[in-house]
């Protein structure tokens, strides 16, 4: 049915693009389906901007605070996460209504995953204990002598990347290249795709503000809890803006606002990645532009149902 094919919104942290998808939401009878890696995490409420109870309350949210940040959550996981949220929408009338600032995640909806094997656990136990015992920059000498060009992708680091890579190749046999190359199955086959665009130095200044008000509403004592949870640093929860540094700063390593100016820089190196994801694979999309976004729901109807 053409009046629930899903509605797929991009931006860059901070860009308004939460607001659009429940403004679209309270509109069309949608439910808001998560696209962003860090949101994802139950104990991350606060310092990933994830949608506040009283929003919840609004129109229903889906993908948002269902993964422990004990949990390392795969783009391959979030793919099938997303076509089952995706079809519940559907199938109870709800137009899907998709956002976030994560690049791949919406690639892999849009064109697939590779077939990538499933690593067995024994490999997988080997390659994490190798880590912990070997560190990062050790474990991607080892990578580049046996797979150049997975090694020449990778940061040396990029822990969690490079051993995902050696777990790849000994289970299979081939590198992690060559799985990458082969066509995957996409998710989603019509659909609406808007990108949420913003001056790049207003942008700053909305994500300085809003981290500014994290910490004033809870954000430090979110951290705290994180801390005490005592999890592996090399998680992709511990990777959420603002973490390490406030968690630096609990643990009398730095000053809070030595902390707070760290999380701001992280957060504009960030801004700047998506934007360049953005041009590489989001060109043909929608703009939507601060004020149309600040303006008439109407004239954002005319790009979603012209």
């Amino acid at each position: 049915m053409a009046s629930l094919s899903p509605i797929l919104i991009a931006g860059a942290t901070a860009s308004g693009k939460s607001a659009l998808a429940m403004k679209l939401a309270r509109e069309v009878g949608g439910a808001v389906i998560n696209a962003d890696s860090m949101q994802v995490y139950r104990e991350l409420r606060i310092l990933t901007a994830r949608p506040s109870p009283d929003d919840e309350a609004v129109c229903p949210h889906m993908l948002y605070g269902h993964v422990s940040a004990g949990e390392s959550y795969s783009v391959g996981r979030y793919v099938k996460d997303a076509a089952r949220a995706i079809s519940q929408a559907t199938e109870s009338g709800q137009r899907p209504i998709v956002t976030g600032g994560t690049g791949l995640y919406f690639k892999a909806l849009l064109e697939g995953l590779s077939p990538i094997p499933e690593v067995t656990d024994d490999v997988r136990a080997y390659w994490r204990t190798q880590a912990a015992a070997l560190g990062a920059q050790r474990l991607h000498e080892i990578l580049k002598e046996r797979d150049p060009v997975m090694a020449s992708r990778l940061e040396p680091s990029d822990t969690q990347r490079i051993v995902r890579a050696l777990e790849v190749l000994d289970s299979s046999g081939k590198s992690l290249s060559h799985w990458q190359a082969l066509p995957g199955t996409p998710v989603l086959g019509e659909a609406v795709k808007l990108l949420v665009t913003r001056d790049r130095d207003d942008l700053h200044a909305r994500a300085d503000h809003r981290f500014d008000a994290m910490v004033a509403n809870g954000g430090l004592e979110e951290a705290q809890a994180v801390l005490e949870l005592q999890l592996d640093p090399d998680l992709p929860a511990m990777r959420a803006l603002g973490v390490a540094p406030l968690l630096a700063a609990l643990r009398g390593e730095m000053e809070l606002a030595d902390a707070i100016l760290r999380a701001k820089a992280e957060t504009r190196q960030y801004i700047k990645r998506q934007e360049t994801w953005f041009r590489k694979y989001m060109i043909a999309w929608i703009h939507i532009s601060a004020q149309q976004i600040e303006s008439d729901a109407g004239q954002i109807f005319a790009f979603i149902d012209p």
